[in-house]
């Protein structure tokens, strides 16, 4: 796999996914040596199930694990620092990443009781916990998700959860988006596999979760961090901490130069609970056996519009998923509605993408 690859898979079986997207990636193969020290870094931000849109999946992790048992790799751990007021140990609980590690016979490490160590990230004094010392690669599993100070929060906010509790304070006081940019350059080695499954549409701690049913991995952070900005209808800009990350050298955000590969098709889905506000954003839309991954990412389309006041309240229904194709109509989303007098294509299209074809309508 190369720095520019981003590779997805959709589905329901999240174990089986994770393993699944290691294998394509030929991670076991790209490391020889199975005795490497690997640490997961799962987002236990709060203690909470990962269905409220706020924390990793504990299948993913199982899955992780459990490919890295397949091909031998002997020393793994599971590491993780929930924000300061949360308890990282009833967040393990809470999310069953806890349960998963027990079952699996894997160490996991609450960084909140860890000491911490001053290191130079590009000119940037930063204290980091002393674990970290111990990794030799980190598996970054963030969940894909806004955040109501840094706009979103994926690969790159996901290390935080490796400072000691006075760390992230000071981090707050400096502004966030430049110390979470020099950060990133005092990591090991690092892969990517990023949560995209229900992640909250506002705020880190979860309680609007948006169901895309959608996992990726990469090995760059910038670019993991990229795409999914993308996927929420925000642009790089809109994050600054990203560009930081790259002036740095640490990634790139570019895009245009990706190589992205789809493992499987979305399938189309029963309709899924929604949150109040989801729901509020859902009355825009007229969903006829519509996959998660394209579903999900209009309701992140019409966020963002009416959250910059450019959602005009009398547009038509926007029609949306697989028992559209062969029909006509005025205003639809995705290659099933491609026969509407007014569509946008893909499958599924951005929210950029669609952000930026619903505007122009109104």
């Amino acid at each position: 796999m190369t720095d520019r690859q981003i590779i997805l898979i959709h589905g329901t079986d999240y174990r089986h996914m994770a393993m699944e997207l290691l294998r394509a990636s030929g991670f076991a193969g790209e490391h020889p040596d199975r005795g490497i020290r690997i640490g997961i870094k799962p987002n236990l931000v709060v203690a909470a199930a990962a269905e409220g849109g706020a924390t990793t999946h504990p299948e993913l992790v199982a899955g992780v694990i459990d490919y890295l048992r397949e091909n031998g790799f002997s020393s793994v751990c599971v590491l993780e620092g929930s924000w300061v007021g949360a308890r990282t140990d009833a967040a393990f609980r809470a999310s069953g990443i806890g349960k998963v590690c027990e079952e699996r016979g894997i160490p996991y490490f609450d960084l909140q009781k860890d000491s911490g160590v001053q290191v130079d990230a590009r000119g940037m004094r930063l204290n980091v916990c002393a674990r970290l010392r111990e990794i030799d690669l980190l598996i970054n599993m963030p969940v894909v998700k806004g955040h109501c100070q840094t706009v979103m929060t994926c690969a790159l906010k996901n290390l935080k959860g490796l400072l000691p509790n006075s760390e992230k304070r000071r981090f707050h006081t400096m502004g966030l988006h430049d110390p979470i940019g020099h950060l990133v350059t005092v990591m090991p080695e690092m892969f990517c596999l990023a949560d995209n499954i229900c992640g909250d549409l506002d705020f880190e701690e979860g309680g609007n979760p948006v169901v895309m049913n959608r996992i990726y991995c990469c090995k760059d952070p910038v670019l993991c961090d990229a795409f999914a900005c993308r996927t929420m209808g925000w642009k790089v800009s809109d994050v600054p901490y990203i560009k930081i990350a790259e002036s740095l050298g640490a990634g790139s955000a570019d895009l245009s130069t990706a190589e992205i590969t789809a493992l499987n098709k979305a399938a189309a889905e029963p309709p899924q609970r929604m949150s109040r506000r989801v729901r509020e954003l859902a009355r825009y839309t007229a969903p006829k056996d519509a996959c998660s991954a394209c579903y999900g990412a209009l309701i992140h389309a019409l966020d963002r519009m009416e959250r910059g006041g450019r959602l005009r309240h009398s547009l038509p229904d926007i029609c949306i998923g697989q028992g559209y194709r062969g029909e006509t109509g005025d205003l639809g989303v995705g290659n099933c509605c491609g026969a509407f007098r007014c569509h946008v294509p893909g499958c599924p299209p951005s929210s950029e993408d669609m952000i930026r074809f619903l505007s122009e309508l109104t």
